[in-house]
Parts: structure tokens; C-alpha cells; sequence
């Protein structure tokens, strides 16, 4: 069995005892390696993101959440594939990248067969040209979406003007290779998009938004007839919200 075969199955063995922790010594002798080995495997899944802990003392040993843990995963050659694809677009530019990094290593130590052999195949085989992004400013972004928080902004418009915003973030769009923060925006009292390569800086409050319907923003913009990609259909409920037109910040 390779490592990455036994890290998936690792991930499955805790998951069949939880809530109940395992010794390194029962998983080594599960899979037949020394308890060195076990114990890098495990650190390596920690360090992934795989909710694998470890309790000390008698009694003690290695369990995982069963809840925050994937399931099996058979995809095909071709599902696979284009994973690897939509993943290479997440560069350090992109709204979540990081969080998509770590889902990624998840998803790829889930995949077995041939699958995992396409998809590590065409990786091998995909580049990108970074873009510069400011690590800061994008977290900051994260943060106020996830937490439907105000956001407050140093922003330069298609002219080079500076400003200063406090807006309400509803959502994200992406066109043309640029990614945009659509948001209510408190100085101008409207819908504003925000290019995020054009904020210079970023910091979120605690300030509580109010709920804002990101179709809503966008009506009556050039963005109106943007649409929910079809991957993301499954994921994102609809509702509704105020209407309030969107336009260049």
C-alpha cells in the first residue's frame, strides 16, 4: 500500500472506531508498518486539515471527528480532471485560496485508482503566471463574506482616485480573469463593485451588515445578467433581498 492509500485509509480506520481513539501501536500493526510511521502519517494528516486528535494516557490513542471528515469519494478519470482544473485557477489571487489549497489535499488523499492517477497526471501538466494579490486585503475580504461583517476599504477607481469605503459585503463576482466584491457601499448610499487587485487595503469590523441580495446589487449594471455557476448551483439556496441597483465604485 502506497502513502497515499494509507493515508485515506487511516482517515477511514478512525473514522469506523469513533468515537473510541486508537494506539499507534493497533494502527501499525493494522497496516503493517512500524509505529514511526504511523505517527508521520498522522502528523501529516493533522497538518492537512483532517480533524485526526490525540488524547494522552491511559486509555488514550488517535481519533478523528467522524462529522468533519469526508466520505468515501469515487469520482471518475474524467471527473477527476476536471477538479485539477478548477483548482489551478484558484491562485493566490483568488477569494479563498487557501481554504481551497487545504480542500484540495483532502480531496486528493480521498481519491484512490484511477482517478487519483488522472488527476495528479494532468496536474503535472498545468502552469500559471502569479498575479500579485495582497494577502491581507483578501483575507480581510474572506472574513467580513464569512462573517456578514462591515468592511471597511482603501480603494483606487478606474481613474487612479483614492477613497475610503465602509461598505456591506453581499457577495463575489468574477469576469474576465478579475474578481470583484460586490457590496453596499455607505459613503454613496448604493450597489458599488470593487475590484479586489484595486484595494490597497482592507479591514473587517465586528460591525454586524446588513443582509444584502446580491442579484439585487446587480440589477441595472453591466454585471445584471451575471449568473450562478452551474457547479455551484447544488450549494447556494435561493432568497430574496432588497433592490438596490449596483455601479462602478
Amino acid at each position: 500500500m502506497n502513502r497515499t492509500a494509507r493515508l485515506y485509509a487511516l482517515v477511514e480506520e478512525l473514522r469506523a472506531a469513533a468515537p473510541r481513539p486508537l494506539t499507534v501501536a493497533a494502527l501499525a500493526a493494522r497496516f503493517e508498518v512500524s509505529s514511526r510511521t504511523v505517527q508521520r502519517d498522522l502528523q501529516a494528516l493533522m497538518e492537512t486539515g483532517v480533524p485526526v486528535r490525540t488524547t494522552p494516557g491511559r486509555g488514550g490513542g488517535w481519533s478523528i471527528d467522524p462529522e468533519m471528515t469526508l466520505p468515501p469519494i469515487h469520482l471518475t478519470a474524467e471527473e477527476a480532471s476536471a477538479l485539477a482544473v478548477a483548482l489551478a485557477a484558484a491562485d493566490a489571487s483568488t477569494p479563498y485560496a487557501g481554504a481551497a489549497r487545504a480542500a484540495a489535499q483532502k480531496v486528493t488523499a480521498a481519491m484512490t485508482g484511477a482517478a487519483s492517477a488522472a488527476a495528479r497526471q494532468l496536474a503535472a501538466r498545468i502552469v500559471s503566471l502569479p498575479s500579485p494579490t495582497d494577502s491581507a486585503v483578501r483575507a480581510a475580504v474572506e472574513q467580513a463574506l464569512t462573517t456578514r461583517t462591515v468592511l471597511r476599504l482603501s480603494y483606487t477607481d478606474a481613474t487612479g482616485r483614492p477613497s475610503e469605503r465602509a461598505v456591506e459585503p453581499a457577495g463575489l463576482l468574477t469576469a474576465g480573469g478579475r474578481w470583484y466584491l460586490i457590496a453596499w457601499c455607505r459613503t454613496r448610499q448604493a450597489g458599488r463593485g470593487f475590484r479586489l487587485d484595486r484595494v490597497t487595503a482592507a479591514t473587517a469590523t465586528t460591525e454586524p451588515a446588513e443582509p444584502r441580495e446580491l442579484s439585487d446589487l446587480l440589477r441595472g449594471s453591466a454585471a445584471e445578467q451575471a449568473v450562478r455557476p452551474t457547479t455551484l448551483a447544488a450549494l447556494a439556496p435561493r432568497h430574496r433581498g432588497p433592490r438596490d441597483p449596483v455601479s462602478s465604485a
